[in-house]
């Protein structure tokens, strides 16, 4: 398969994903300040929300006493950030998570939650080691591919089985969830690196009710269906009906693990 079109973020509606995966967006900023420079509650440090979709890390960081920036690529998103509860105390910045503009040495730590696994690497680790301070703290989520037992994730693998595997050169979400990758792309710039490993339940009260959100709500596969011929589409859509519904439980709720790490780094 060829590198896939970048994902529309503004398709869909991103904070049906983002309410979903606010445990996670916590579960960074409590370690970011357990490992940073402050080792304890991020009152008055610095922080960086890279790639923040609604804002969910930049608001639990904001919430701890943090002076909180958070950055992303898609206007709409920030638009949605600054009207949620606590949006008036972050400062948005609608950027290239690559190419954010702030300042040399600014932060104390970056976060993100499940936000920079989507961004070019190489260009997101510089500027990550370029905007924290000696000693400042990476912390970030990323799923990682679920081959326990045979598992499949029904939101991935049904992409793989119709439109193949991605091209060996392609960056993919899902390489931030392998640690011998994460290793090696931040040895450059971070030490200390350490992975905490967990699950996520994805809970839907009907297999329609996944579709929908797939069809309707995530970006990443809102984008992917509507850059799809007709045929394509319909295969897909096929698949992933097929690959959901082994996930039915007898009262007809569609229940799932998706794997994710938390990994913090430290700023040489």
């Amino acid at each position: 398969m060829p590198q896939p079109k970048p994902t529309n973020w503004a398709a869909g509606r991103y904070q049906a994903v983002a309410e979903r995966i606010a445990p996670i967006a916590e579960e960074v900023v409590v370690a970011a300040g357990r490992v940073g420079p402050q080792r304890g509650p991020l009152t008055g440090g610095d922080i960086v929300d890279l790639a923040c979709g609604t804002g969910s890390a930049a608001l639990a960081a904001a919430a701890a006493g943090a002076d909180v920036t958070g950055v992303d690529i898609t206007p709409e998103l920030i638009d949605i950030a600054k009207t949620r509860p606590g949006g008036d105390q972050v400062t948005w910045v609608a950027a290239d998570a690559t190419r954010t503009g702030l300042p040399d040495g600014g932060f104390d730590a970056a976060v993100s939650n499940m936000g920079i696994i989507f961004v070019e690497p190489t260009g997101l680790v510089a500027e990550v080691a370029r905007l924290l301070r000696p000693g400042g703290v990476f912390a970030f989520s990323a799923w990682v591919r679920d081959d326990r037992d045979g598992a499949e994730n029904p939101f991935f693998a049904p992409i793989v089985e119709v439109l193949g595997p991605p091209s060996a050169a392609a960056f993919t979400p899902d390489q931030w969830g392998d640690r011998d990758v994460v290793a090696q792309r931040l040895a450059a710039h971070f030490g200390d690196i350490t992975v905490e490993t967990s699950d996520l339940t994805w809970n839907f009260a009907s297999l329609a009710a996944a579709m929908e959100f797939l069809e309707f709500e995530s970006p990443a596969h809102v984008s992917l269906f509507q850059s799809l011929d007709t045929p394509v589409r319909d295969r897909l859509r096929s698949v992933f009906e097929a690959a959901l519904r082994r996930h039915v439980d007898t009262t007809g709720t569609v229940a799932f693990a998706s794997p994710y790490l938390v990994t913090t780094a430290l700023r040489r």
